[in-house]
């Protein structure tokens, strides 16, 4: 318990602690433990995700909430079994930040909501404009956006793969390695959109 506590004292970048990652709905509901077992590792990718991708968005659009982040390989194999979420191996290097992927890589992710771009959204702004704006400018790996609240999944990861996913319409991937929108300027999407505030 002890440890645990420390865990979560652990301060990943000037806003963010790692307790602000640990909770999780299902394990906490089901009793589950959701702890690394590899606490450096999850508190190396975890500094990398904070420090690179959620600070510049929260100094830009204000407070950021978290909704999900670490999750233990133990919590993602329950819920998978449940039909409730992905594979051990497709959340490794991702949600799991402790275990490295398939290629021996290291990641971390956490699903996030912009309140105030969530109530801009709640009145019809366009969730691509938000897309592309963190695709323009911000060193992610990968972004899956989802309608509630326009919550949307962001990675960092070693290797940058630039790919953008949504449940919002349109559906399916916006762009990835490859498309020929991949690359290029697409500020005219997100015009009214703050500028980046670096922290």
């Amino acid at each position: 318990m002890r440890g645990l506590e420390q865990l979560g004292r652990v301060r990943l970048s000037p806003n963010f602690y790692m307790r602000d990652f640990l909770y999780s709905e299902i394990a906490n509901f089901y009793g589950i433990p959701n702890i690394p077992h590899d606490p450096d590792l999850a508190i190396k990718t975890g500094q990398r995700l904070c420090e690179e991708l959620l600070e510049p968005l929260q100094a830009t659009f204000g407070r950021i909430a978290v909704r999900s982040g670490y999750r233990a390989a133990e919590v993602t194999t329950f819920g998978n079994d449940r039909r409730e979420g992905g594979s051990v191996a497709s959340n490794a290097a991702y949600h799991i930040w402790d275990m490295a992927d398939a290629k021996g890589q290291h990641g971390a992710a956490a699903c996030i909501v912009i309140p105030w771009f969530a109530d801009r959204y709640a009145e019809g702004l366009d969730w691509r404009s938000l897309a592309w704006w963190i695709h323009d400018q911000l060193p992610y790996s990968h972004l899956e956006f989802y309608p509630k609240l326009c919550a949307f999944n962001i990675q960092w990861h070693e290797e940058k793969f630039h790919r953008i996913d949504s449940f919002i319409s349109p559906r399916g991937c916006l762009t990835k390695p490859g498309m020929p929108n991949n690359r290029g300027d697409h500020s005219k999407w997100y015009a009214s959109l703050p500028k980046l505030i670096h922290h």
